[in-house]
């Protein structure tokens, strides 16, 4: 009996510590409505960098394997303006000739990051930083309106400011860190006849700690939402668990999550 008990107990540190943080689970999803021509996205969000380790060069390895039209982040990349090297470092480890749209989290917020430096480190990583903007993407003879809000925790968010010059008959992705805000852009939805095609989400790192699948806290912003798809009549939504973890460097029954989508 001793034996089982300290094995299940090693079992539960070894999982939280190593494989669940350290070992990706790539989710692919296809939300295409043709058989051809598809864009390839990657989806990251809250990588928490603060040092390069083995999981992040991995993760570089299967992005540069999989060659996507366009990588997308969802925010908390870094917390601390020291920490922006280490996002450098890791954009390093992907071909910069892959575009990447990022938008901010509430830790950039938080952490007061040096947005002009954020912003310099994505452009020369063949990037942009969106915070409340709306931009064309093309690729394959194909456009896709891709829209970056600002952190609900301690931005502002506007879905109704990004959408005004938008061209409503395209494609639109939603770059939004936090879930909660959903419901505001389902409104304006609604209020603009606008159908987004896609709201991509982060921030509650599936729970991160969680007990029989239910999370033992989700932080301020997540609302109701801690994983996987949200889909109504108005807009399909994607919470990531993401990469990275914060305030304990563990994850229990919310495996680090990268995920592939084709459009």
């Amino acid at each position: 009996m001793l034996k089982l008990v300290l094995g299940s107990i090693g079992f539960v540190v070894l999982d939280s510590f190593w494989l669940e943080t350290y070992f990706v689970e790539w989710t692919e999803h296809d939300i295409s409505e043709s058989e051809s021509n598809k864009i390839k996205v990657v989806h990251l969000t809250d990588l928490h960098l603060q040092s390069i380790k083995s999981v992040h060069k991995s993760i570089a390895e299967r992005i540069n394997k999989e060659w996507p039209d366009v990588i997308l982040i969802t925010g908390d990349s870094v917390e601390r303006n020291k920490n922006l090297p280490v996002l450098a470092d890791f954009l390093n480890l992907i071909d910069n000739k892959i575009p990447k749209i990022a938008i901010l989290g509430n830790k950039e917020s938080s952490g007061r990051i040096d947005l002009q430096k954020l912003k310099d480190i994505y452009e020369n990583h063949n990037g942009i930083l969106l915070i409340n903007e709306a931009y064309l993407f093309r690729t394959k003879n194909r456009e896709i309106s891709i829209i970056g809000l600002d952190d609900l925790v301690h931005g502002h968010p506007d879905f109704e400011k990004c959408i005004e010059d938008i061209d409503k008959s395209l494609p639109t992705i939603v770059l939004n860190h936090c879930p909660a805000y959903r419901e505001q852009i389902d409104l304006v939805s609604i209020e603009q006849e606008i159908k987004p095609k896609l709201i991509l989400s982060g921030h509650t790192h599936g729970g991160q700690i969680t007990f029989f699948g239910e999370p033992f806290f989700t932080p301020f912003g997540s609302g109701d939402y801690v994983k996987g798809w949200y889909n109504n009549e108005i807009s399909k939504m994607y919470v990531s668990k993401g990469i990275g973890t914060t305030r304990l460097p563990i994850r229990f029954g919310a495996r680090a999550e990268a995920s592939i989508f084709y459009i």
